[in-house]
């Protein structure tokens, strides 16, 4: 990196409180990127991405908007239409990665939360790489009390993520989610320590 800003990578699998963790750093007035955020505005009515989905199939575009259940489908029927979808999406996502960093360039640390920042090979864009991990029961009662999914939509979710064990592994940074009040202390720890070591 040629900046002396530290660009610190959040991630974590479904359900271990990474959403969570991300206000909390948010609320200790570290400015951060969301992922998903980032994909939802360019998938909204007159998002950056609706215009390509339109010409990639017009099916994908629904009152302005794009259609998420209609790329499933699609995806369901044939599974090369998901790297036409990616081929589309990830070019986007980073112009609007890009556009969050130049536009807080003075900041001396910022998070980039990316739920799949392994899978997609985006731990080469940060300094380190902090994981929120909890225990596998802690996480399973976590999405299921949600009720927005089944046990099999959650075992075929985790399926296409990297285990737990491994982002850990690889982590620069581990914090436990197991109670608010000790997460909150252990993100402001740690921020307090990457701010006193980049000053």
């Amino acid at each position: 990196m040629t900046t002396k800003r530290f660009i610190l990578g959040l991630t974590g699998s479904i359900g271990m409180g990474k959403s969570t963790t991300a206000q909390m750093f948010r609320d200790l007035g570290v400015p951060v990127w969301d992922a998903d955020q980032a994909v939802a505005e360019l998938y909204s009515k007159g998002g950056g991405a609706v215009e390509a989905l339109h010409a990639l199939n017009s099916n994908f575009v629904v009152d302005g908007a794009a259609d998420r259940q209609e790329m499933k489908q699609a995806i369901a029927a044939d599974a090369s239409v998901l790297t036409k979808i990616e081929n589309v999406i990830h070019p986007l996502v980073r112009a609007h990665r890009e556009k969050f960093l130049s536009s807080h360039a003075k900041d001396k640390l910022v998070v980039l939360d990316i739920p799949l920042l392994f899978e997609t090979g985006a731990q080469d864009q940060v300094d380190a790489i902090l994981v929120v991990s909890a225990p596998a029961h802690v996480q399973r009662e976590r999405v299921l009390e949600r009720g927005t999914m089944s046990p099999e939509m959650f075992e075929a979710i985790l399926a296409k993520q990297l285990p737990d064990a491994q982002k850990r592994a690889r982590a620069d940074h581990i914090i436990e989610t197991l109670t608010l009040e000790g997460t909150k202390a252990d993100v402001t720890s740690l921020v307090e320590n990457l701010r006193a070591r980049h000053a």
